[in-house]
């Protein structure tokens, strides 16, 4: 029987409507509980009414960070639909597919993007509502009035959570890109929210009386679920900022009146911390939990950290895992600096070899995964749901993470690199097949592959190394333009370079190994 699952903020607005929720940095307001869930409701109520919205259905959002963007996701659980984050950093037509394939029916947007709301609308996406306090201008290139959040809010009739919605349930659907280039929507369903809020909370000790600062942006499962959702299901309060900027960081981490107690990032985030004027005499005594996650984190940024009595937890997760799966206790994170520790409390790890069985400790295996907290699969995509997950003898469903690790004697987890060939730049996660269809577009490319090679700044970024087309020659700053007006910014190469051949195997595979060795370990070779 499958167990009905909750409405976390009606919950604390029923018992604790006066606490403070949610603190919009950017616009500097404040909801309690009680609000929140009064804006919540609202909003459901609007949709329903002037969208039609029905449980199931895709509703999508493109925004920088705000209070608002948490109000738009309860309303849609209030409804029994799925919210659709969708990243605002992506190109056009990589925005277009994504609307497309799940067949999103409106549109929520900042006022910031509406200029590239008009190439947006693609069937069946009718509906729109506009974000931001500013005077309503007319959609570009249309001139047609769009509907304003706040006077939204202001006509819904409050509508409370469906009562048969249960955990197994959807509540957003969340693309991921694939190693095919086709990006493939990932289903969180009710159930994974709980089971990752139960399990960030012991080893980061959130409580009701917890402050948050979220700077990750809330388009990723990050920004969501580390730690501002597990945060709304015990009662505390966010602090949402628009966007990660180091020096306003630097003095909200300090605010006596704040008084942050918790704080995630990716390493990038920590790097430019620690590279601010500011940082080594800004008092951060006030913040009990540093967490983060998203790429390796440097050891000597863990260790300037250290040097100011900031420990900080490496972990590891997916969007298909909600996303925790590690974060390393604090007693371990020094001395085990690169490694991800154990498994949280209600998930399950193995690293296998091919044939499923588990390595012995210093091998190289894949990570998989298994627990509550793991997708039920991908929306439309049999084809990557069987390649994605394993069922064993004893009828446990494993997700195949694309991660190789090794275990030491005490049980503690190393990622030591991947099997898939993306590779994450800023905190970003970029698939070469994506960027490689893209180049294949230009005229003179015969072939074409992406590695991923070190930078100081982003930690990786892209190398495009290309063939040329006999009786062509190919110009690298009209590739890379080619690809900016293809791609998000953080998917374009950083440099070109030009090769005779791409080494390949029998089976017509490139050999990145080979590439990275001629690339990066020997560059001058």
């Amino acid at each position: 029987m499958s167990i009905l699952a909750s409405d976390w903020i009606a919950f604390h607005a029923d018992r604790t409507p006066d606490k403070l929720a949610m603190i919009d940095q950017s616009t500097g307001r404040r909801f309690t509980y009680g609000q929140m869930n009064d804006r919540a409701a609202r909003l459901a109520g609007y949709l329903r009414a002037a969208w039609g919205v029905q449980r199931g259905d895709r509703v999508a959002i493109l925004a920088k960070n705000s209070t608002d963007y948490f109000e738009f996701q309860y309303a849609c659980i209030k409804l029994g639909a799925l919210m659709l984050p969708l990243n605002w950093r992506l190109a056009e037509p990589e925005l277009q597919f994504i609307l497309q394939d799940s067949g999103a029916v409106g549109l929520v947007y900042d006022a910031e993007f509406a200029d590239r709301v008009p190439g947006l609308m693609v069937a069946p996406l009718v509906h729109r509502l506009r974000l931001g306090l500013t005077p309503n201008p007319p959609l570009p290139e249309t001139g047609e009035d769009v509907p304003e959040y706040e006077a939204a809010l202001a006509q819904g009739l409050p509508v409370e959570m469906l009562s048969q919605t249960t955990h197994d349930d959807p509540v957003i659907i969340m693309y991921t890109a694939g190693t095919t280039g086709r990006p493939k929507g990932v289903l969180i369903t009710h159930g994974m929210m709980l089971w990752n809020a139960v399990n960030i909370t012991t080893p980061t000790g959130l409580n009701h009386d917890s402050l948050f600062y979220g700077v990750l942006p809330t388009f990723h499962i990050g920004g969501l679920n580390l730690y501002a959702n597990p945060l709304l299901h015990l009662g505390g309060t966010n602090l949402i900022a628009r966007q990660y900027d180091p020096g306003l960081t630097l003095k909200t981490l300090s605010d006596p009146e704040l008084r942050v107690t918790h704080m995630f990032g990716v390493p990038s985030i920590y790097l430019f911390l620690s590279q601010h004027p500011d940082f080594e005499q800004t008092d951060l005594s006030s913040v009990h939990s540093w967490g983060c996650g998203g790429a390796p984190m440097p050891v000597a940024v863990l260790e300037a950290y250290a040097r100011r009595g900031i420990i900080i937890q490496l972990g590891f997760g997916m969007t298909e895992t909600s996303p925790t799966v590690f974060l390393i206790d604090q007693r371990r994170a020094l001395a085990k600096p690169t490694s991800v520790g154990k498994p949280l409390q209600h998930t399950r790890v193995r690293v296998v070899r091919e044939d499923f069985s588990d390595v012995k400790p210093g091998e190289v295996g894949e990570v998989i995964i298994s627990g509550p907290n793991v997708t039920p699969g991908y929306w439309k995509r049999p084809d990557a749901n069987a390649e994605s997950f394993t069922t064993d003898a004893h009828g446990n469903r494993w997700l195949h993470s694309g991660d190789a690790g090794t275990v030491d004697e005490e049980g503690c987890i190393y990622i030591v690199d991947r099997y898939k060939d993306m590779y994450i730049s800023g905190g970003e996660n970029v698939y070469p097949a994506e960027v490689e269809q893209v180049l294949y577009q230009v005229d003179g490319v015969a072939e074409a592959a992406v590695i991923g090679v070190p930078d100081e700044r982003w930690g990786e970024c892209g190398l495009a190394i290309l063939v040329a087309k006999p009786g062509f020659t190919l110009d690298s700053q009209a590739v890379l333009a080619h690809c900016r007006a293809n791609l998000a910014k953080f998917k374009v190469p950083r440099e070109v370079a030009f090769i005779e051949v791409l080494p390949r195997n029998a089976a017509g595979k490139v050999l990145k190994r080979e590439l990275r060795e001629r690339f990066i370990t020997h560059p001058q070779g």
